[in-house]
């Protein structure tokens, strides 16, 4: 396993900052200085900075997490960053992002092989939100964002849009695509202004009564329905974290 890979799975820090130190020259393999290529092997001694690191067990974990308002998803260490939101002891990353502004679901997990397979728009994996507006919805609003708007020079895709039952100013709108902030300019566009966004389902995996700020173990199920869409092996045994 390579240096900056090995050190984040001792969750000591995240890769990039791993690496980092790796070029700063601050990590040592064996009494030898490492660099960017070093593999470490079972047994090896790594210093940082002259500390030794402890071997960690992984644990393999994916969690669905309530996104607050105001939590900015990202691993760098910035105030109201998601990773010390969460506080879960495996240091589970965020697959794709949300709006800082914005609320609602995001999964997130240390297995760094299956992120950009969820979190890819070129996967086209459904996400679906709940919009409130500042003034009531048009049919013809809906009609153009579900058929697809130019944003930038680049048309959005052809997306599930419906009024909620008995309100006038929220829709709900399911996507295949990760623009930027493509909800909100597309609400922007129309002259509306987006006073609520929150996502309720990633794929198979639902909010449902999830609290702000919360988060939950992904069962077995939702796991195995997650490996097959990214063309998994059906038969392959998911691990999964004991911690509740």
């Amino acid at each position: 396993m390579k240096i900056d890979k090995y050190i984040a799975h001792s969750g000591f820090t995240s890769r990039r900052k791993a690496s980092n130190l790796v070029t700063d020259k601050k990590v040592m393999v064996n009494g030898k200085l490492a660099n960017v290529s070093t593999v470490v092997n079972e047994g090896d001694e790594i210093l940082i900075e002259g500390v030794k690191l402890e071997p960690k067990t992984f644990v393999a974990t994916y969690i669905a997490y309530h996104k607050p308002k105001g939590i900015e998803c990202t691993t760098e260490k910035i105030e109201n960053n998601i990773i010390d939101a969460v506080n879960h002891p495996e240091n589970p990353y965020p697959i794709g992002r949300l709006d800082k502004n914005s609320e609602g679901l995001i999964l997130m997990t240390n297995h760094g092989s299956i992120i950009n397979k969820i979190a890819h728009a070129d996967n086209e994996h459904e996400k679906e939100y709940i919009v409130t507006l500042n003034l009531p919805v048009r049919k013809r609003f809906l009609e153009e964002i579900a058929a697809g708007v130019e944003l930038d020079g680049v048309m959005t895709k052809p997306c599930k849009v419906s009024l909620e039952p008995n309100a006038k100013r929220i829709f709900r709108i399911t996507l295949t695509q990760g623009l930027n902030r493509q909800i909100r300019r597309m609400c922007t566009m129309a002259g509306y202004q987006v006073i609520k966004l929150q996502r309720v389902r990633v794929m198979n995996i639902h909010l449902g009564k999830l609290k702000v700020g919360e988060w939950r173990n992904l069962t077995k199920e939702e796991l195995d329905e997650i490996f097959l869409e990214i063309n998994k092996i059906k038969s392959e045994k998911v691990p999964i974290s004991d911690e509740e």
